[in-house]
């Protein structure tokens, strides 16, 4: 994954500048912690340390979370003050700006370890103030004691350990104050690194739970609007009574600012970020494009199809559209030009085809590994359900593609040129990019259970038992033990994948003559990391404010209480759950309008996910649903980040771009809809389960068992195609000649009632469909017969 704040080329070198010096050693410390602390099992790894450090408590992993996510991120904060600082920005344009831009870097800085020491001040396992005056280790003490005294008067079995007891010291009302005024700088210095859409969310959101909580304590709980009102403690009310949850905004390991998104980012994320930063100093993009334009070298749409390969591919492991557009674009806009496309088209294709990266396994981005946590299925399964839909995308495109060369008569290249040449270094710049990729889909797609009933595992002469049908082994060998804690797990692949490339990218010869520039790729990757969690602290105080008010959960009831008035569960109009659906599309569209894809899937997920689960989708769909259209705010005029992006390239108008990549892009509006009526789509179980479903009894959405079922599954597919293909085709205006308004409109509608549920529909709309393609292609045969 690239870094999306900046596309600009890093010097290779450690920087001259003391503050970006420092940033860069900081930047590459962070890396090297943070890829031990995500190291995968190494069995008699952490033995070894013990025995050479002679420290029982020794761990080289899994650092715990209490002391290392408050340390880490005060460096996060350091780095990005020092990176992004407002006084190197302003410094030369007057003393005044230069002075207030250095009190907001310092602001940050103190913050941000103001954060740190509160979180371990306030945190149950730390207890940071009693530890020092000794207090904890006394009342440690004292409650062991008494739970030893009671299990020997009780003949059970006596502790050696107690649970941890509350902090005695804390920093008491200072609490509010130190949060309130952190808050207030984590926002003011995302304005100047990822934009003022995202800030102003995030206030109003905050803004609206102070106005609430102040309409509770002024005028009361009654007669009033839950709307208006929040209420964070009985009679008589106080103020003071909102410290509890102010405390949990700090320490909760769900929703606080050092909560799951630090464990995501640290656990789970952290190794993909350096896997691109490392793909960033191969010279795989270009050996990428080239192999791109030799695949499509046969087909009419040329360059057109070789921007959307290549940008499948680099997506994939770059995870933004603005950088693939940057990357792939300034290649492939290019040459598409020159072979006769317009040049809206040209940056409309590349900006809809980057912007498919983002939903191309096996990596997708920041945001689809945030969708695996929030729903809490196993990233394999993600790219599993992920499949199919990203297929239909890229085969829309191609045909876009097709239906646009016809149109323009373009032809295909046919023989191969010598820019389609591959030579031996791209061909080991190759190997780089789709080593590690096979790596991560390997270890991610194998089940635990599977490890050690191979052939392979045969050779080691492992032994295994069949029981209820599975194979089960035991005395696994050192190395299979190590590829046994790792498949399954999203970190660990990407943890190996980092590994695999470093040794890969010695095989350039650049990278042999200076191996500083691994470090600096590590270096820049630690900056990203940095960055992006600040952008996380807005998305933290946007969640914590939505559950501390039940704004949420509010619309969710009031909605679906509405929509249940016009009997829907009855067998009455599908209507009102679309609407609910293209509400949900619109939210995500407009919040994702110049803001990263990662904070607009989170904000509307919050506020509508569980709408759309009310509704009868299945937790995870309703999830996949909204991250595809957060995904799809990036084409989105009128503020089309990656469109904007091509049209840099190619001069053209930017608005018209992003309408032109709506049109390619399309699809990315249209599956979301067609995997919400048909969740077999998605191939995994978790697409079909009942959100009403009893904690720890699975059940499964009406007319779903969680089974798929090929043949029903082929069928669907089938139909998808043709839709496709009538949607591509009407949105161009041109199939195998122009196509008339009218053939146009009954083109997009025989699309839709194609994919209808119901055979009678179907059907006729599928034989509807085959006469018509039929009959324009005679007509076409004719036309061309007479011209000629």
């Amino acid at each position: 994954m690239a870094n999306e704040a900046s596309s600009a080329q890093v010097e290779q070198t450690v920087p001259a500048d003391l503050g970006q010096k420092i940033v860069y050693w900081l930047a590459l410390a962070l890396v090297i912690v943070g890829l031990l602390n995500s190291m995968p099992g190494i069995p008699g790894l952490d033995e070894i340390g013990v025995s050479l450090t002679g420290w029982n408590e020794f761990t080289l992993r899994k650092y715990p979370y209490e002391t290392f996510y408050p340390i880490v991120f005060g460096v996060m904060m350091l780095i990005v003050a020092l990176q992004h600082s407002v006084w190197r920005e302003y410094k030369g344009r007057s003393p005044t700006k230069g002075k207030l831009g250095l009190l907001l870097d310092a602001a940050l800085v103190i913050a941000a370890f103001s954060i740190a020491l509160t979180y371990m001040v306030e945190i149950e396992a730390v207890c940071l103030i009693d530890q020092i005056t000794g207090e904890r280790a006394e009342l440690i003490a004292r409650s062991l004691a008494e739970e030893r005294e009671f299990a020997e008067l009780y003949g059970l079995p006596v502790p050696d350990t107690v649970e941890d007891p509350q902090c005695i010291n804390t920093t008491g009302g200072w609490l509010v104050a130190i949060i309130g005024l952190s808050v207030l700088v984590f926002l003011a210095y995302n304005v100047k690194v990822w934009g003022l859409p995202l800030v102003i969310v995030a206030i109003a959101v905050a803004a609206y739970t102070v106005i609430t909580i102040l309409v509770w304590y002024f005028h009361g709980p009654d007669d009033i609007n839950k709307y208006f009102m929040t209420k964070i403690g009985g009679e008589p009310r106080l103020l003071s009574d909102g410290r509890p949850r102010l405390h949990d905004a700090l320490v909760n390991n769900a929703s606080g600012l050092l909560g799951r998104f630090m464990d995501i980012i640290l656990n789970t994320v952290f190794p993909y970020i350096v896997l691109g930063g490392l793909f960033g100093q191969s010279a795989g993009g270009r050996s990428l494009i080239k192999l791109a334009f030799r695949w499509t070298r046969n087909l009419r749409g040329g360059p057109a199809h070789a921007a959307i390969v290549s940008s499948a591919m680099f997506g994939t492991i770059s995870g933004g559209p603005v950088v693939n557009v940057l990357s792939t674009g300034v290649l492939t806009i290019p040459m598409m030009i020159k072979r006769g496309f317009s040049k809206v088209f040209a940056g409309g294709m590349e900006a809809a085809a980057s912007s498919g990266g983002s939903i191309m396994p096996p990596v997708m981005g920041v945001a689809a590994f945030i969708l695996a946590a929030l729903t809490g299925v196993p990233y394999r399964e993600v790219i599993i359900a992920a499949i199919i839909p990203a297929v239909a995308y890229f085969l829309c495109l191609f045909l876009s593609a097709i239906f646009q060369s016809r149109k323009q008569n373009i032809e295909a290249i046919g023989e191969l040129t010598e820019d389609m040449m591959l030579s031996r270094a791209d061909k080991l710049n190759l190997v780089m990019i789709f080593a590690p990729i096979a790596l991560i889909l390997v270890l991610l797609l194998t089940p635990k259970e599977a490890v050690g009933c191979g052939f392979i595992a045969s050779l080691f002469g492992v032994q295994t038992s069949v029981s209820n049908g599975a194979c089960l082994a035991t005395d696994l060998p050192w190395i299979l033990q190590v590829v046994q804690n790792s498949v399954g797990d999203a970190g660990s692949a990407g943890w190996w994948a980092v590994v695999l490339l470093c040794g890969l990218l010695f095989l350039d010869k650049g990278m042999r003559e200076k191996p500083t520039k691994l470090l600096t790729a590590f270096s820049d990757s630690g900056i990203l990391i940095s960055t992006l969690y600040l952008m996380f602290l807005a998305v933290s105080i946007i969640d914590f404010c939505l559950k501390l008010t039940g704004l949420s959960d509010f619309i969710a009831l009031d909605v679906l209480g509405w929509l249940r008035s016009f009997d829907l569960g009855g067998g009455g109009s599908l209507f009102f759950q679309f609407l609910a659906l293209f509400t949900t599309m619109a939210l995500a569209v407009l919040l994702g309008m110049g803001m990263p894809a990662v904070p607009a899937y989170i904000n509307v997920a919050l506020l509508m996910g569980p709408v759309l689960a009310g509704l009868g989708l299945s937790i995870f769909t309703a999830h996949m649903f909204i991250f595809y259209f957060a995904v799809a705010s990036a084409i989105t005029p009128p503020v089309a980040i990656a469109a904007f992006a091509a049209a840099t390239i190619t001069k053209a108008e930017p608005m018209a771009t992003g309408f032109s990549a709506v049109r390619s892009g399309i699809v990315m509006f249209v599956i979301p809809f067609v995997f919400a009526m048909y969740p077999e789509i998605l191939l995994i179980e978790a697409a079909q389960i009942d959100p009403a479903s009893a904690v720890g009894a699975v059940s499964y959405l009406p007319g779903y068992d969680g089974q798929i079922y090929f043949g029903a599954l082929a069928v669907l597919l089938c139909k998808l195609a043709l839709a496709l293909y009538l949607l591509a085709s009407a949105l161009s205006g041109f199939d195998r000649s122009a196509l008339t308004k009218w053939e146009r409109v009954l083109r997009l509608a025989l699309a839709a009632f194609i994919m209808s549920g119901t055979t009678l529909i179907f059907a006729s709309a599928i034989l509807a469909a085959t006469l018509l393609l039929v009959y324009h292609a005679a007509q076409s045969k004719k036309r061309q017969a007479a011209m000629a």
